[in-house]
């Protein structure tokens, strides 16, 4: 096996917070049911014709000052850059900081046909196959972040799943596989031949229960395969329960793809006396011809007990489910709580460590995946789909909302209670830790006991590099979801701290830090520390009686009761309102934003770092006549919504409802915000040929990524089928340049920044060469409401360097524009030349830019 000893204590280091976090959830408790349960080993989508029991394996030290958003990869850098690379035993890749040599070498499977060993952590493994012909198979394998297959990258399965499996056309001759192990130190890899060149796989399904006493139609989602190297086109998926059908059309399959299709599904007679319940599935081509079935067994329960319930997510289209403690009263204008899940925990199992409640509904949304984006980004997204979505069903008293959750899901209640404080009465964060990237540094200072201060490894691991002005700007992109710097938002409802009292995974310090920082300005708070409690105790983790009875005696105040607000956003786009206040534009782009309020016969606002800002006074009982708002005074109207804007002396003025054409809550950027409403794919199809393989590749491993970490749908078509009407008001991603997507012209023809071949062209500056990449997401001038996101680059170079998707990585950060060169890869945020963000106008000139 794998010996390499110069990185043990990388590795040791790495380790910690790993395997805390596993021994501790998978000590006790239904709510931790994951690790040993869903992983697919089972074969039923080809022939497996080849077993990978022999590669090569180099370690790469990982330190926590390598940017997120932009990783130091010099590995992948060397592989794509370098198409035809082979590597041999005993090649040395490059030097260490210490001065060791960094050397491939012999990796072998254990019993399990697996490559698994703990140095494996943060190491790259390298894998040889030679195919007697073209052919095109399924690349199956788990356990790594990302794989390229003969130089081409494509999302992996780091979470151990089983999920995966890639079309790829295999050369004559050697094919290359680079795989970057993932959360575990282990790696699984297998070739099949598919049995058909599009079927179904039952690889990660989104299906309902199906609920007797209810009738109705339900969403489901499966996956389909297309191990071929056409479109397939005008499918049918039909679904039939108890001799009751429904159909509905498919999307377009791209060439060697795997899509997540969502279905119609029958619900079953409320006679039905059974378990579970057959649900036929019928792949049928545009002349009705059968091209594949899948029979599938669906849960039959009663909506009276714990279970799932499915919805179309707004952002991609796709089928998410989320699950349900119901009330044991069904009457309308109960309670409503919010549980969110932490790491590793299915929405079920979270739903089912809570006990039923007498005064309201429990609903746990899946956060898309168990791991998913700690409930920051999409996972955010999720969170206020499902509230939305339960609210409408179950008519809760709006007064009564509440919010909880454990581990990540702590995190979710101290980040979600933070961003949406008026859509909460109480909340109650379990075991949780306030700030991501403050909870991903503590496992550091857990190690300066256990390491000598004066080792040149302690030395480097707890180097604080002084960020440039750039990394400053990339960073600012993270505002929002700096919870500490929001605090001042839970004075809207009431906190109740739960935390273990010997709790090493979510240290309890960080709850003790909490309630000394609530202490300071907070007057409805409880903080608990339960005896002797680890991580994870037992289901009363998280269903406390004295959590239930505390939110109990709290509701949301009504807006003529409230006589202060105080609230802080770090971006409209992400969170705007509290009750009838709306801060629609920031003066400093993702800067925190704040307004405090008081209210008698008068508002008195004072504001930091506020545009523009509204009062909806429709929700108000009239007694209000004047606003004093930074000290300006005006007369208010009853029953109207006014808007205040700043002039360029900072000055307010009264103006008119702001267009929808500038940035405002509905549109705001930074990049990430391109990837939603319903975001469709175009890829380049007018360059040369390795251009528009790459593109088509580009877009593909995107989706793949966004189905794997987001449970996503998106739909991918070429330049040549974008039409504005056809694809109206969604948000598109354009890959490719002005030289070689024909969709260019039509969505970015005046865009601030233009990327041509060999030429990047912004305010007016010409960045030349083929080296170029560049993220930036601006408005979709014919929407009120959508983005566009682009992907460009301006030649080879500047392809391989856009490789890399951390944009859907949860944590990452992310300005409205990044432009770079192709030592990115190699050198992370130093190859950044110039990133930052539009102004509220959309304009380069009323932005905020950093360049180097």
């Amino acid at each position: 096996m794998y010996k390499n000893t110069t990185n043990k204590l990388i590795t040791g280091i790495a380790l910690l917070f790993t395997v805390a976090l596993l021994n501790a959830q998978q000590r006790t408790g239904n709510i931790v049911e994951y690790f040993g349960k869903e992983k697919v080993n089972e074969i039923n989508e080809g022939e497996l014709i080849h077993v990978f029991k022999k590669g090569l394996a180099l370690q790469v030290p990982n330190f926590g000052f390598n940017s997120s958003s932009f990783p130091e990869d010099p590995v992948y850098d060397h592989f794509l850059m370098n198409d035809d690379l082979l590597v041999s035993e005993g090649d040395v890749f490059s030097v260490d900081y210490l001065g060791n040599e960094m050397i491939w070498e012999k990796v072998e499977v254990d019993s399990a046909s697996t490559f698994s060993d703990r140095s494996l952590r943060s190491s790259y493994v390298y894998l040889e196959y030679k195919s007697n012909k073209e052919q095109i198979v399924l690349f199956e394998a788990s356990g790594h972040s990302l794989v390229t297959i003969n130089g081409m990258p494509h999302e992996g399965d780091h979470y151990d799943f089983g999920y995966n499996l890639i079309p790829t056309k295999l050369k004559k001759g050697t094919n290359v596989f680079v795989l970057k192990v993932g959360r575990f130190p282990r790696v699984r890899a297998r070739i099949l031949k598919p049995h058909q060149a599009v079927q179904f796989t039952t690889r990660d399904l989104t299906m309902p229960d199906l609920l007797k006493d209810e009738n109705k139609v339900y969403d489901g989602g499966i996956r389909l395969i297309n191990a071929s190297e056409n479109w397939v086109k005008d499918l049918k998926v039909s679904a039939t329960v108890q001799g009751k059908t429904e159909t509905v059309q498919v999307l377009n399959l791209p060439p060697l793809s795997v899509y997540k299709i969502p279905v119609k599904i029958p619900g079953v007679d409320a006679t039905t006396d059974v378990d579970k319940e057959k649900v036929s599935l019928v792949l049928t081509d545009k002349k009705n011809n059968s091209v594949a079935t899948q029979d599938i067994a669906l849960n039959v329960k009663s909506k009276t007990k714990h279970h799932k319930k499915t919805f179309i997510s707004k952002v991609d289209g796709s089928v998410q489910y989320y699950s349900v403690a119901p009330s044991t009263n069904s009457t309308d204008n109960q309670a409503l709580f919010l549980s969110v899940h932490g790491a590793s925990v299915e929405a079920v199992n979270q739903a089912n460590a809570y006990k039923q409640k007498d005064w309201g509904n429990l609903i746990a949304p899946t956060n898309r995946r168990p791991f998913g984006f700690a409930w920051e980004d999409w996972g955010r997204l999720d969170a206020l789909e499902v509230l939305e979505d339960a609210t409408q069903i179950y008519s809760p008293d709006p007064q009564r909302i509440y919010l909880t959750g454990h581990s990540m899901g702590g995190h979710g209640t101290w980040y979600l209670g933070a961003t949406y404080p008026d859509h909460f009465a109480a909340i109650a964060p379990c075991a949780g830790y306030p700030d991501l990237l403050a909870y991903r540094d503590s496992f550091k200072e857990r190690m300066k006991d256990r390491i000598d201060p004066n080792d040149e490894r302690f030395k480097r691991l707890f180097f604080e590099p002084t960020p440039t002005d750039v990394e400053l700007m990339i960073a600012r992109a993270g505002t929002p979801s700096r919870t500490l710097k929001l605090i001042r938002n839970y004075l809207h409802h009431g906190v109740y701290i739960l935390h273990g009292e010997i709790d090493n995974v979510v240290p309890t310090f960080i709850a003790r830090d909490m309630r000394s920082r609530l202490g300071k300005f907070h007057n409805d708070f409880t903080y608990y520390e339960y005896p002797d409690g680890t991580h994870w105790y037992g289901n009363h983790s998280v269903d406390w009686d004295p959590i239930f009875n505390f939110f109990k005696r709290r509701t949301i105040k009504k807006a003529d009761d409230l006589k202060r607000i105080d609230f802080s956003t770090g971006s409209p786009g992400v969170s705007a309102t509290s009750h009838y206040v709306t801060i629609h534009q920031q003066v400093i782009p993702f800067e925190v934003s704040n307004f405090t309020l008081e209210k008698s016969d008068s508002l008195v606002v004072t504001t930091d770092n506020v545009a523009l800002i509204s009062f909806d006074l429709k929700q108000l009982d009239g007694n209000v006549s004047k606003l004093v708002l930074d000290q300006q005074e005006f007369v208010l109207a009853n029953n109207e919504k006014l808007y205040y804007g700043k002039d360029d002396q900072g000055k307010w003025n009264v103006v008119s409802k702001p267009s929808l054409e500038e940035k405002g809550p509905h549109r705001n950027g930074g990049f990430k915000d391109a990837f939603r409403n319903n975001v469709v794919f175009v890829y380049a199809t007018k360059g040369s040929e390795k251009e528009n393989q790459w593109y088509l590749n580009k877009a593909r491993f995107d989706a793949e990524t966004f189905w794997y970490k987001a449970n996503g749908k998106v739909e991918l078509i070429p330049d040549t089928e974008f039409s504005l009407s056809k694809y109206k008001d969604r948000n598109v991603v354009v890959y490719g340049n002005r030289d070689n997507n024909s969709a260019w012209k039509k969505l970015l023809g005046d865009a601030p920044i233009q990327v041509y071949n060999d030429k990047v062209v912004v305010d007016g500056r010409d960045l030349r060469g083929e080296q170029w990449g560049s993220y930036y997401i601006t408005s979709r001038k014919d929407s009120d409401i959508a983005s566009i996101g682009v992907v460009a680059a301006t030649g080879e170079k500047g392809m391989k360097a856009i490789y890399e998707n951390h944009y859907m990585v949860n944590g990452t950060t992310f300005p409205d524009v990044v432009i770079f060169d192709d030592t990115v890869l190699k050198y992370g945020t130093k190859g950044i030349k110039c990133t930052g963000f539009f102004g509220n106008d959309w304009s380069f000139k009323t932005g905020d830019f950093e360049w180097k």
